[in-house]
């Protein structure tokens, strides 16, 4: 399993566009799923096409919640891939394509090892489940980073923590999660890393993870 981040406040490689905005692209053994997709769909389909991803070659789209650095890219991305499946919270409206669109109000398995949290207040997070454990994708963790990996838990034990973190600041939750990748929104990036030195590394556009031992 492999996670590309195509769209955050900062870019790793020159070519690539940083802007406010979150987006990752996920490639497991059955299904390939972008996680949000930015404040701005040029933005966004520039940064896959210069990283060689295809967004025909996207199975499902599965928003956080409906803040515009998370879905401003959507209209961009659905007209270049009419047969994407969306997930999206219960709350979600407002999305006007032939692509088939799913709610969830509660913690559901959406494929074999590929997990929802459900609506927590506007917003869910998604995990993959991976050799070591689960790979939690989160948003902007405003329903409280701590609360949403209770939820997710119900599934299996958490291994990583991907995305925005905004203003979490309750760092111990972190002590049993052996890799933290905190980006776009996190107010606390320089805490996090200084608590937790061996096991956070850098976000930006163009990081590229692979849960086989390997990290880019």
């Amino acid at each position: 399993m492999r996670i590309t981040i195509v769209y955050d406040n900062n870019t790793l490689e020159a070519g690539l566009t940083a802007d406010w905005g979150w987006s990752c692209f996920i490639e497991t053994a059955q299904r390939n799923i972008l996680f949000d997709t930015g404040g701005n769909g040029k933005i966004l389909l520039e940064n896959l096409r210069f990283l060689n991803i295809d967004p025909v070659s996207v199975d499902d789209v599965v928003i956080s919640h409906p803040d515009f650095d998370h879905i401003g890219g959507l209209s961009a991305f659905l007209n270049s891939n009419p047969d994407a499946v969306v997930h999206v919270p219960r709350s979600f409206r407002g999305i006007r394509y032939p692509n088939k669109v799913h709610h969830y109000k509660t913690p559901v398995q959406i494929y074999p090892g590929v997990f929802l949290t459900g609506e927590m207040g506007r917003e869910q997070s998604m995990a993959v489940n991976s050799a070591n454990g689960l790979v939690l994708i989160i948003g902007c963790g405003h329903p409280g980073v701590g609360n949403i990996m209770d939820v997710i838990s119900q599934f299996g034990k958490v291994y990583a923590v991907i995305g925005g973190l905004h203003g979490f600041d309750n760092f111990e939750v972190f002590k049993g999660v052996h890799l933290i990748c905190p980006a776009h929104c996190t107010k606390h990036k320089d805490d996090i890393k200084k608590m937790y030195p061996e096991k956070c590394i850098e976000g930006g556009v163009g990081r590229v993870i692979e849960f086989d031992g390997t990290r880019k």
